[in-house]
C-alpha cells in the first residue's frame, strides 16, 4: 500500500440552502467542506461519525454522483472532479458502490440476469454472447448458485440482495468500490458473512474500498485505516487498531467509549456525548467541535485547526491533540468486571 488510488485536494459539495428574491443564493448546505484524504491502493479505508456528518456525501462526491463545488478529486492520478460526463464515462467502470438498502438499489421488475447484464455492458472486455456465462460466474463469486440468475430481487432474503448488488458491482471489473452502509441493514449474523465475503473478494481481486458505517466494532475488524468525520470535516485519519485504542481526538474518544461491550461480566459506563451536531448550514466558528468538546479553549472558539500533509496515512485536526495525549485524557476508559 505506496501509491494512492484516490486523492482528494480540499474537496466541497454545497447544496443551495436558501435564495434571495433574484434567484442567488443567499445559505449553503456544506456537507463535505474541505476534505483533503488519500486512499492507498488495496486497502480499506473506513469513513465514520454520526448521522447527517457528510460520510455518504463524500463517498458519492468521489465518485461524481454529488455535485463537486470546489477542490480536486484523483482516480489513479488523472483528475476527474472538472471532468465532463462524457470523459468521465470511461472512469465508470472503475468506480462501483454497494447501497445501503439493497431491496431499493435493486430493480424489483429486472431479473439477476437483467440486473447483471445492464452492468456488464460496461465491461468491453465481455461480448454479448458471453453475458449468461459472465452472470453465472459472478453469482458463484458472491455464493449464489446459478438457479437464482431469473429470479426477480423480491425473492431474495435481505443478506442475498446484498450479495447480488456486490455481484453487480463486481461486473465491470472495478478497482474501487464505496461501501455505504451495506451491512447495517442485515441481521448480526448475516452482516459477519457480507464482511467476510468483501475480504475474500478484496484479496482475489486486489480491491480498494472505502467501507463508510457507525459500526466501530465492524470497523476495527475491517479496515485497515479509519477516517472520523464531524460536521462536514474529516477530524482525524489514523490505522484502525490504533484509532480504537490510542484516540488523537476528543469526538473519536467519545465515539469510542460511546460503543456497547458484547460481555456480560462487564460492568459498562457508556459515554454520552452533550450537545447537538452542527448544522451545516451554520458551521461553529473555529473548530466545529468545540460547543461539544470538554477540553475547548479560547483557540478553539476562534481558529480552525489547520492540518500539515493531510494526504499522510495518518493525522489529527485539533489544536490541543499532543497536549491531552502527553497528559493521558485521551486513553479510552476501561469497562469494569462485576
Amino acid at each position: 500500500m505506496n501509491t494512492p488510488l484516490i486523492e482528494l485536494s480540499q474537496v466541497c459539495t454545497w447544496f443551495p440552502y436558501s435564495k434571495t428574491p433574484l434567484g442567488r443564493t443567499k445559505s449553503w448546505v456544506k456537507a463535505v467542506d474541505n476534505v483533503s484524504l488519500s486512499i492507498e491502493k488495496g486497502e480499506c479505508l473506513g469513513l465514520v461519525g454520526e448521522s447527517g456528518c457528510g460520510k455518504s456525501t463524500l463517498g458519492r462526491t468521489i465518485l461524481r454522483l454529488a455535485p463537486l463545488y470546489s477542490g480536486e478529486i484523483f482516480f489513479s492520478g488523472e483528475d476527474i472532479g472538472r471532468m465532463n460526463q462524457l470523459a468521465l464515462k470511461g472512469f465508470r467502470a472503475k468506480m462501483q458502490m454497494v447501497f445501503q438498502d439493497p431491496k431499493a438499489s435493486l430493480n424489483p421488475k429486472m431479473t439477476v440476469f437483467k440486473i447483471l447484464s445492464e452492468a456488464l455492458h460496461l465491461n468491453d472486455t465481455v461480448p454479448k454472447e458471453d453475458y449468461l456465462q459472465e452472470a453465472v460466474r459472478l453469482l458463484e463469486l458472491v455464493d449464489l448458485r446459478p438457479e437464482h440468475i431469473y429470479r426477480l430481487p423480491h425473492e431474495f432474503s435481505g443478506g442475498q440482495q446484498q450479495r447480488i448488488s456486490i455481484a453487480r458491482a463486481l461486473a465491470t471489473d472495478p478497482e474501487f468500490i464505496v461501501f455505504d452502509e451495506a451491512t447495517s441493514a442485515l441481521d448480526v449474523s448475516v452482516q459477519a458473512q457480507i464482511v467476510n465475503l468483501m475480504g475474500q473478494l478484496q484479496k482475489k481481486f486486489s480491491l480498494t474500498y472505502l467501507f463508510i458505517s457507525h459500526d466501530l466494532g465492524i470497523m476495527e475488524h475491517v479496515c485497515n485505516r479509519v477516517a472520523v468525520m464531524y460536521g462536514g470535516e474529516v477530524i482525524e485519519v489514523q490505522e484502525a487498531e490504533k484509532l480504537f485504542t490510542e484516540p488523537r481526538h476528543p469526538y473519536t474518544k467519545a465515539l469510542r467509549e460511546a460503543v456497547p461491550v458484547a460481555d456480560p461480566t462487564t460492568r459498562q459506563e457508556l459515554g454520552i456525548l452533550e450537545g447537538e451536531v452542527p448544522k451545516l448550514t451554520d458551521p461553529p466558528p473555529g473548530c466545529h467541535f468545540h460547543p461539544r468538546c470538554e477540553f475547548v479553549e479560547d483557540i478553539c472558539k476562534n481558529e480552525a485547526p489547520i492540518v500539515e500533509g493531510t494526504t499522510g496515512t495518518s493525522w489529527v485536526r485539533c489544536h490541543r491533540h499532543d497536549r491531552l495525549w502527553q497528559e493521558g485524557v485521551l486513553k479510552v476508559r476501561d469497562r469494569e468486571l462485576l
